[in-house]
C-alpha cells in the first residue's frame, strides 16, 4: 500500500546535547577535560582549574541553545528522548521507583509520557554534566534540577487522503460564504477582505453554566517543576500549592536572604505536598514532602548560626548577631581536629602541634593535600624548614622530594604532600565532606594568619591558643561552656605545648593584638569574651 508523504508525519527521536567536565591525565596536573556529544564539537582541556572549565562549559551549552533557538526551537513532532533512555532521568522514588515510568506494569496499566515536547536543560549539583534535550512535559517535570526554556507548537493532525475537510485551518467558510473564526486565531487578509452577507452572526461561547451560574477560570500554578491539576480536590489545597510556588518564585526575587521565611515556605510545602500525595496516592510527592522537611531543618539550623543562637532562642537570648564563618556543626569538628592534632602531634613542641593541625586540614579527605612554602612560612615564619624535616624523619609527613623543594613551591605549583595515618586503607578519624573541609581549613588559616597576630610577631603557642580559645566560644562570645564558666587552663596548656602556668604570658599577647577582652585568670580557668573583630571566627559550643 502507497501512502502520501504528506499525509502522515513520522515522529523523529528527540536530540540531546550532552556537555559534561571529566578530570583528564594524572590527578596531580589538575586538567579537566570538557566533552560534548555532538561528534562536531572537539574535546578541550583546561590545567587552570575547575571554574574555568566550568565556566566554559556553561558557554558551551549556551550557544547550543542559541542555535536550538535559531533552528526553530523544540519539534512538536519528536519523541520524548527521555523516553527513549527508559525515563533513566528521573529523580528515583524509593516508594514507587523512577517518576514517569514510560512501561506500561499490571499495577498503573498506562504510560506517564504525555504533554507537549519541550526544550529542557538539565544541570547537576556538582557542576560536571549538562543535558540539552527534547523531551515531554511530563518527563521535564518529574526531572529534577530540569528547566523548561520553550515549548513546541503541538504538531498539525493528519487527515485520511481523499477527505473534503483540510488539515487545519484557521478559518472555515460555512456554506453560506460567511467565514467563521476559531477564538485562537485572527482572521487572514483574504478572509477578511471577502463579502460577508448579513446573515445570523456565529453564537458566542457560553459564560454560563447550564444551571444559570457565571462559569469562572480557575486559578493555575507551578510549584517544585509540577503542574498544580486544575481538578484537585480539596480546592483549598490547590489555592495552598498555588500560593506557595508563588512564594517561593518571589523568594527567589528578593536581593537579600531571609532563611526565617524559607524556613517557613520549606514547611508549608512539606505539608502541602503530604497531604497531595494523600490526595493522589503518588509517592514521588511524599518523597518531595520529605525533602522539604529536611529543607525546613537545614534551612533553620542557618539561621541560628548566622545570627549567633541556639534555634528556638528567644531575642531576650540573642548574642551579637554576625556572619559566622562556621557552622554550629561545622564548629564540632573544627573541635575534632583540634583534638586529632593534639593527641597524633609526633614532637612535643607548639610549632610541631601547629604544623600537624594545618596539614591535617589540608589532607584531612584522603590523605593528599596541596602547600606551598608561602603557606609553611606563613604558619612557621623562619622554624618552617626545620619543622617539616622534623616530620618527615619521623615519617608522620612524606614528601614528594626534598624539603628545599617544598620550600621553594609557589602558589601555582603547590607540592601535593601525604600524611599516611589519613590515606583512605586507614581508619578514617574524620566523618566531614569536603565542602565541611574546605570551611574548617579557611577558618584556622584565617585565625592563625590574623593580621594583627601577624603584626605582634605572634609565635606559634599564641596561634594555638587563638585557635584554641576561637573553638570554644558561646554565642555570645565568652570562653567556654555556661557550666564551666571559662576554658580550662591545663587543656589549653596542653593543646598549645606550654604549662598552665606560661598560658597567662600568650594571653596577654592576645589582648594587645586585640583578640580577647575582659580577661581573668583563676581557679585553674580562663575567663574572658572575643573581641568584636573576631566574633565572625567564633565556632559556638
Amino acid at each position: 500500500m502507497t501512502v502520501d508523504a504528506g499525509t502522515q508525519q513520522e515522529r523523529v527521536a528527540g536530540r540531546v546535547w550532552t556537555v559534561r567536565l571529566d578530570p583528564y591525565g594524572r590527578p596531580s596536573t589538575g586538567t579537566v577535560r570538557l566533552s560534548c556529544s555532538r561528534p562536531a564539537c572537539p574535546d578541550q582541556r583546561f590545567t587552570d582549574g575547575a571554574a574555568a572549565a566550568r565556566k566554559a562549559a556553561v558557554a558551551h551549552v549556551n550557544l547550543h541553545l542559541a542555535r536550538i533557538r535559531a533552528g526553530g526551537g523544540p519539534r512538536g513532532e519528536a519523541w520524548c528522548a527521555c523516553r527513549a533512555a527508559d525515563c533513566a532521568w528521573h529523580t528515583p522514588d524509593p516508594a514507587v521507583g523512577a517518576r514517569g515510568s514510560t512501561r506500561p506494569t499490571a499495577e498503573s496499566g498506562t504510560a506517564r509520557c504525555g504533554g507537549p515536547v519541550a526544550l529542557t536543560v538539565y544541570a547537576d549539583r556538582a557542576g560536571r554534566l549538562w543535558r540539552i534535550a527534547e523531551m515531554c512535559a511530563r518527563c521535564a517535570a518529574a526531572t529534577a534540577d530540569c528547566r523548561v526554556l520553550d515549548t513546541a507548537a503541538p504538531p498539525a493532525r493528519a487527515v485520511p487522503t481523499g477527505t473534503d475537510q483540510p488539515a487545519t485551518t484557521p478559518a472555515a467558510t460555512t456554506g453560506d460564504g460567511v467565514a467563521a473564526v476559531f477564538s485562537d486565531h485572527h482572521p487572514s487578509p483574504a478572509t477578511s477582505a471577502s463579502p460577508a452577507p448579513a446573515t445570523t452572526p456565529v453564537p458566542c461561547a457560553r459564560t454560563t453554566s447550564p444551571d444559570g451560574t457565571p462559569r469562572r477560570a480557575k486559578r493555575w500554578g507551578k510549584i517544585a517543576q509540577r503542574i498544580v491539576p486544575h481538578d484537585l480536590e480539596p480546592d483549598v489545597l490547590r489555592l495552598e500549592l498555588i500560593d506557595l510556588g508563588d512564594a517561593f518564585r518571589a523568594y527567589q526575587q528578593r536581593t537579600e536572604p531571609d532563611l526565617a521565611l524559607l524556613a517557613e515556605l520549606h514547611e508549608r510545602k512539606a505539608r502541602a505536598f503530604s497531604l497531595w500525595a494523600d490526595a493522589s496516592g503518588d509517592g514521588s510527592l511524599r518523597h518531595e514532602a520529605q525533602r522539604a522537611e529536611k529543607a525546613a531543618q537545614t534551612t533553620r539550623e542557618m539561621h541560628a548560626n548566622r545570627s549567633g543562637q541556639p534555634a528556638g532562642a528567644t531575642a531576650d537570648d540573642a548574642g551579637p548577631v554576625v556572619e559566622r564563618l562556621l557552622t554550629r556543626q561545622q564548629a564540632v569538628h573544627a573541635r575534632a581536629v583540634l583534638d586529632y592534632a593534639q593527641a597524633h602531634a609526633p614532637r612535643p613542641e607548639a610549632e610541631a602541634h601547629l604544623a600537624v593541625l594545618m596539614l591535617t586540614l589540608r589532607a584531612a579527605r584522603a590523605g593528599v593535600g596541596n602547600i606551598t612554602g608561602q603557606d609553611l612560612t606563613g604558619w612557621l615564619q623562619d622554624d618552617a624548614e626545620r619543622v617539616l624535616q622534623q616530620l618527615v624523619d619521623t615519617d608522620w609527613l612524606r614528601l614528594p622530594g626534598t624539603v628545599a623543594e617544598v620550600m621553594a613551591s609557589r602558589p601555582e605549583n603547590p607540592i601535593a604532600v601525604t600524611v599516611p595515618a589519613l590515606l583512605p586503607d586507614q581508619p578514617r578519624p574524620f566523618t566531614f565532606g569536603k565542602t565541611t573541609r574546605a570551611r574548617i581549613s579557611g577558618w584556622a588559616q584565617k585565625a592563625v594568619g590574623d593580621r594583627k597576630l601577624r603584626k605582634k610577631k605572634a609565635g606559634a603557642a599564641t596561634r594555638l591558643l587563638a585557635l584554641y580559645t576561637a573553638a570554644h566560644t558561646r554565642p555570645d562570645g565568652h570562653l567556654g561552656h555556661p557550666e564551666d564558666g571559662g576554658l580550662h587552663l591545663d587543656k589549653a596548656a596542653a593543646f598549645c605545648a606550654l604549662s598552665a602556668e606560661q598560658v597567662g604570658e600568650h594571653v596577654e599577647l592576645l589582648v594587645a593584638a586585640g583578640w580577647i577582652a575582659e580577661v581573668d585568670i583563676s581557679e585553674g580557668q580562663l575567663h574572658g569574651q572575643l573581641t568584636e573583630r573576631v566574633l565572625p571566627l567564633a565556632g559556638l559550643l
